[in-house]
């Protein structure tokens, strides 16, 4: 359980985002989040320098450009909600290509699609550059609920232990014959979820005995890692700054 642990969205690297300490990099994140968020929708330059800070953010971060647009394939749901809202708002309308889209519905769009897609960039910039142990570390410096930060780090880290599972029960079903073409034949899968439920906690349980048998107390392990000093967190939180600063300008000009 304290051996280094990556995930899916991770990048191994040695980059000067990499080194940042956790809780500067969740930090910063929250503040950039929010800051492209509360961007008044009409300033389109402001933006436009977001996108480049971002793109410096990777470069810095040394995340191949593909990676990133791989990762934003999550967007999708919002870029097809995005897409209906010229269509289905009201009020006044404006001809398009020789469509009448909503004025407001297209303003609604371009908010949702711009904010979420910095947004989303930002996220994945952290996650590539951060390891789960990092992330636990820095929930808990940010004072987060330790029974939240325990709850959600055992979640990620059994994942794909359960995933493995339903895997082993998927091939067994088809070994024995199991092909599904028929709704009544969703019974086996039904059985499976409930055998793979009890087995998950039946799991859950002898993990979090074995841990309470090894000191455990609610939080994990310090390893040791000293916090982030003052010259990491100004470093952290020059972009922030910066957005801050574009943000304030948009609002004055808007």
């Amino acid at each position: 359980m304290s051996g280094p642990h990556s995930h899916a969205l991770y990048i191994h690297g040695h980059s000067p985002v990499h080194l940042v300490a956790p809780e500067c990099k969740l930090a910063a994140q929250l503040l950039l989040v929010l800051i492209v968020v509360a961007t008044p929708r009409e300033a389109f330059w402001a933006f436009g320098v977001y996108a480049l800070m971002v793109m410096a953010l990777v470069a810095l971060a040394r995340i191949p450009p593909g990676f990133v647009l791989k990762r934003m394939i999550i967007e999708v749901p919002f870029v097809l909600f995005a897409f209906l809202m010229p269509f289905l708002g009201g009020g006044e309308r404006t001809q398009v290509f020789g469509l009448s889209l909503s004025i407001a519905g297209l303003w609604g769009a371009w908010n949702i699609l711009a904010k979420a897609t910095l947004g989303i960039a930002i996220s994945i910039v952290v996650a590539a550059t951060t390891t789960m142990p990092e992330f636990v570390r820095g929930f808990e410096r940010l004072h987060l609920p330790k029974v939240l930060v325990s709850t959600s780090s055992f979640m990620v880290r059994y994942f794909d232990v359960i995933a493995d599972e339903m895997r082993r029960m998927k091939v067994a079903r088809e070994s024995r014959g199991y092909d599904p073409k028929w709704i009544w034949q969703a019974k086996a899968v039904a059985v499976s979820a409930g055998a793979l439920f009890i087995r998950a906690y039946e799991r859950g349980e002898r993990v979090y005995l074995s841990m309470l048998s090894r000191g455990y107390d609610g939080a994990m392990p310090n390893t040791g890692e000293p916090a982030a000093t003052a010259a990491m967190w100004a470093w952290a939180m020059a972009m922030p700054a910066a957005a801050a600063v574009v943000m304030s300008v948009a609002w004055v000009t808007a």
